[in-house]
């Protein structure tokens, strides 16, 4: 068992059933997630001892935060307790053409306005093997891309590998602040993980591949792998090639580079899609225990686009799945015939 820190925003998603529009129901679905989150509990769930770290008001809301982490293993002994919002996104679910829909509400959250003296960093590296975190938690506020760096640098100081998940959110900020905060996080980075618009946008590197009209061949992702390694000292590059036909029908593969050696993963046909929301988390979640427990980086890739595949068909931000079951999609059963 490893231990997995990850730092970020829980929130509250508001959604209606199925897949209605927002504009025809009279009540919402209460679930919770957010990308840090929904790593610790894919992390939990494989059997590490995964922490995450975030402040939520002392309220019964945000205790019920609390308890959707401790239902599923993690350890919430870090969460500070304080400020007055729980951070809200309401997620209206698309099908075939309709693309689905997210709207947030989550100025001023408690993480939001967290300060330093809420957290002992050090105290929360203290024996741990990784840290992740995603580019949405700097996103949130000017204090949050402080904590981010603060946990960063404690990370370094007890000898812990860091990963990061780009994850560029246009409607928290802009590809300029962006990369003003990213880049010069790189720096305490390991592990980077991203799509081709988060590297650009967060980054500023574009791939030469076309991936709006389906073209994700890994040749085109090669050199925008290898000038980010070398750029940044990572020790690992790895990508989610998604081809979206519709927005219940996506192909979805993957690819990492090691400084030495490209892999590409086989590909999935993920029809239907379920529930896509918290798809790339699942991804961080399957390469991080990969990395952690699996001889190879081929054998952690596949195990990471086998976990995100399967959490697109479940309802949710959290990928609620085990080990053997992410095992046997990655060894080739994939018929989905009754298990008896």
């Amino acid at each position: 068992m490893s231990k997995i820190v990850t730092l970020g925003e829980i929130m509250l998603r508001l959604s209606p059933a199925g897949c209605h529009r927002f504009v025809q129901v009279d009540s919402f679905d209460v679930i919770w997630g957010g990308g840090e989150a929904n790593v610790a509990v894919s992390c939990a769930n494989y059997g590490h001892h995964a922490v995450f770290v975030t402040k939520l008001p002392a309220h019964e809301i945000g205790q019920a935060a609390v308890n959707s982490l401790r239902r599923y293993g993690v350890d919430t002994s870090f969460i500070a307790r304080g400020g007055n919002r729980v951070g809200i996104y309401y997620c209206e679910t698309g099908a075939s053409m309709r693309p689905s829909k997210v709207i947030y509400d989550r100025a001023g959250s408690a993480i939001a306005e967290a300060q330093p003296s809420d957290f002992d960093f050090d105290a929360i590296m203290k024996g741990a093997d990784w840290f992740h975190w995603s580019g949405i938690t700097p996103a949130i506020s000017d204090s949050a891309a402080e904590l981010t760096r603060l946990a960063c640098e404690a990370a370094k100081r007890n000898g812990v590998k860091v990963s990061v998940d780009l994850n560029f959110r246009k409607k928290l900020w802009t590809s300029e602040k962006a990369q003003s905060i990213m880049r010069p996080l790189m720096k305490y980075v390991d592990v980077c993980i991203g799509n081709e618009e988060d590297a650009e946008l967060c980054l500023g590197f574009k791939p030469d591949a076309d991936v709006e009209a389906g073209n994700t061949g890994a040749e085109g992702y090669k050199g925008i792998f290898k000038a980010m390694a070398e750029e940044f000292g990572f020790e690992y590059v790895v990508s989610t090639l998604r081809e979206s036909y519709s927005a219940t029908h996506n192909g979805w593969k993957a690819m990492i580079y090691n400084g030495e050696e490209f892999y590409e993963s086989r590909r999935y046909d993920i029809n239907p899609i379920i529930d896509r929301v918290g798809g790339g988390d699942a991804f961080s979640g399957g390469i991080i225990h990969g990395l952690l427990t699996m001889p190879s980086q081929a054998e952690a890739l596949e195990f990471a686009v086998a976990a995100s595949a399967l959490k697109q068909t479940i309802p949710g931000d959290f990928n609620l799945v085990t080990v053997a079951e992410v095992n046997a999609l990655a060894g080739g059963n994939a018929n989905g015939r009754v298990q008896r």
